[in-house]
């Protein structure tokens, strides 16, 4: 290994310098570097080791030698099994993409006088909603005299959020919104989300038209 100061100015430039950039991780032979800051399987810290001798602690422990941070200097480089880190890796991606997916805000609007069968229904539907694991918007419209009347509205929300708390939270208060009032409720954490079925998605296009 070379030494001095015209070697480190060496190390400093990028590898693939006049090429294309390439985002891919590299493993194994695809690393061209003279040295790397090697971490072991188990997170511990090796040090500062030639890329030759990296190669071989990863060819002995039967394993990858997998560069995860490509911008240091020298470059981090982890022993690890990358099939089974790139599994891993695409199970919680996709598990995340689930989530954000199940995670939606579907919207009831009821009107301050309502009737009980209305508000039965309208109910209903909301509890649907929070237990396939949607938020809800709950907005209620005043017309007219009604907007010189929040507190009916203010009530009503107060008697929903307590009718659904055994599926749901109010993440957003009740708040004033021109001639709206919005509340905004979420469904508990530890309630596992139902799947929808073809009859939850017929009765929420009638919701939806109501």
């Amino acid at each position: 290994m070379c030494r001095g100061s015209s070697c480190r100015g060496a190390r400093e430039l990028p590898p693939n310098r006049g090429g294309p950039i390439s985002s891919e991780t590299r493993i194994n032979d695809r690393i061209r570097v003279p040295e790397v800051r090697l971490v072991g399987p188990a997170g511990e810290q090796v040090g500062i080791v030639r890329i030759e001798d990296a190669l071989r602690l990863a060819e002995e422990a039967d394993l990858d030698l997998v560069e995860v941070a490509p911008q240091a200097r020298p470059p981090v480089c982890k022993l690890m099994d990358y099939g089974k880190f790139k599994y891993e890796s695409a199970q919680k991606a996709r598990e995340s993409r689930r989530n954000q997916q199940m995670t939606v805000i579907k919207e009831q609007k009821l009107r301050p006088k309502i009737d009980s069968h209305d508000y039965e229904t309208k109910k209903g539907h909301i509890v649907r909603f929070l237990g396939q694991g949607h938020k809800v918007k709950v907005t209620i419209m005043f017309r007219g005299r009604e907007q010189s009347r929040p507190e009916l509205g203010f009530r009503l929300l107060q008697r929903l959020a307590e009718d659904v708390a055994d599926l749901g939270v109010v993440e957003s208060s009740p708040k004033q919104d021109g001639r709206n009032m919005i509340m905004v409720l979420a469904p508990h954490k530890n309630v596992k989300p139902r799947t929808a079925t073809k009859a939850d998605a017929e009765t929420e296009q009638d919701a939806a038209a109501e």
